[in-house]
């Protein structure tokens, strides 16, 4: 079935939004026709925004759909064919398959999609986020200047670890937004930077740095059906400083408090071009006999957050979830499968904003959090020219939320059976 078979069953022909949403939309001409263009790293993706924006604007009525100003809005597919070739000797051209005249085009690409391979002289060759993220200004390049507006929707930002300079470094993920603003990027969209503060390099133009917390919150609801919400029994843990800012968030929005981990280093070594951690020391209330929730923007190696989880069973708490928007798994998840096995962790959340491998779907201790439905809203919004403040700041549905979880709680003792919205 497909997705927009799905809407339909679930909530009937024009009813997945309100009839002043709807008509919002229909009042308010679109910047260009609509044209999706994921790259191949993200396509799957793609794919599933695509059939949400197909089914919205099929059950979407008014007179003024079918004037010329509306012309393409109505589609099936809003997806235009690209194809990036490559030579023997790894060098590669961008070609656009279709028009995009006039067209509001958004690109979405995956920089880590280590999945994906080309022949190099020869040999099998991985892409790195250096060949994805060139791939991207191949096709912006090849829209010759005649799209209407170029947006650019890169999940996991290029090199957003290199976000600040320490002695004679690079700033690469600042170059690469001020190389893209050249190229013609009117809005650029990442999810969960990790230093969002990245932006003071083009400070006058459209950045914006979207959070996936009522994502991760609707997930852990629906797929762990006896968590107490509470002070008493339930805890937000950060596990170092630089994720304060989204504990916290994750904490007032629940009513609960936080702990945060901090590393101490040794920084007389470095290893793997980082300082090794010698200890995680604790700040914040007991922990003993919670439920706890991690909460970071990546899951690298996976053995700091590990290390974060174990420290919190030896305080005795009682279960331990992470919720990391983006999982890199560089390690594999042979450890995960162990902390799992053990006892450290119950659960680990990830979004299907960069690459999933088959073993990691397949894994009990994993749950896969979409956020297909989500972009394809900030699309529909940026297509209209309509603000995303609403949608980026989602603190009035998780309190609905919560309120219809521990009701339900409390009419069925925990037998939980959330609906899809």
């Amino acid at each position: 079935m497909t997705i927009a078979e799905c809407i339909h069953q679930v909530f009937g022909k024009g009813k997945h939004m309100s009839d002043s949403r709807t008509s919002e939309f229909i009042e308010r001409i679109p910047v260009g026709p609509l044209a999706l263009m994921p790259l191949e790293s993200i396509l799957p993706l793609g794919k599933k925004v695509n059939d949400y924006l197909a089914a919205w604007r099929e059950e979407r009525e008014s007179e003024h759909k079918h004037t010329i100003a509306f012309n393409g809005y109505q589609k099936d597919n809003y997806i235009v064919p690209t194809k990036i070739s490559r030579f023997g000797s790894g060098e590669a051209k961008g070609l656009i398959m279709e028009t995009v005249r006039g067209m509001d085009i958004y690109f979405m690409v995956d920089v880590m999609n280590h999945s994906m391979t080309y022949k190099l002289f020869g040999n099998e060759n991985h892409m790195s986020p250096d060949d994805h993220y060139s791939d991207l200004k191949r096709l912006i390049a090849a829209t010759e200047g005649k799209a209407k507006r170029i947006n650019v929707i890169m999940p996991f930002m290029y090199e957003s670890r290199q976000h600040k300079r320490s002695g004679r470094e690079s700033l690469d993920c600042a170059i690469m937004l001020q190389e893209l603003l050249s190229m013609g990027v009117e809005n650029f969209i990442t999810f969960d930077a990790h230093d969002p503060r990245v932006m003071n390099a083009i400070p006058r133009d459209s950045f914006d740095n979207v959070s996936c917390t009522y994502q991760f919150i609707k997930a852990l609801l629906k797929n762990v059906r006896d968590l107490s919400i509470e002070k008493d029994h339930m805890m937000i843990i950060s596990p170092d400083e630089g994720g304060m800012g989204r504990a916290i968030y994750y904490a007032n929005v629940l009513g609960l408090d936080m702990g945060m981990f901090y590393k101490r280093r040794d920084y007389t070594q470095v290893v793997n071009g980082r300082n090794p951690i010698v200890a995680h020391e604790f700040l914040g209330s007991e922990v003993e006999g919670k439920d706890v929730v991690i909460i970071d923007d990546m899951i690298s190696s996976g053995e700091s957050l590990i290390e974060t989880a174990r420290e919190l069973k030896a305080r005795k708490a009682h279960r331990v979830y992470a919720c990391c928007t983006f999982g890199l798994f560089t390690n594999g998840l042979s450890i995960f499968d162990e902390a799992y096995a053990q006892g450290v962790l119950s659960g680990v959340l990830t979004t299907n904003l960069v690459y999933q491998s088959k073993e990691l779907l397949e894994r009990k201790w994993y749950i896969n959090v979409d956020m297909s439905k989500y972009i394809a809203l900030l699309i529909d919004n940026m297509n209209h020219d309509m603000s995303i403040s609403g949608i980026l700041n989602p603190s009035v549905k998780i309190t609905k939320l919560v309120a219809k979880y521990r009701k339900k709680r409390e009419e069925e003792s925990g037998q939980i059976s959330l609906p899809l919205e």
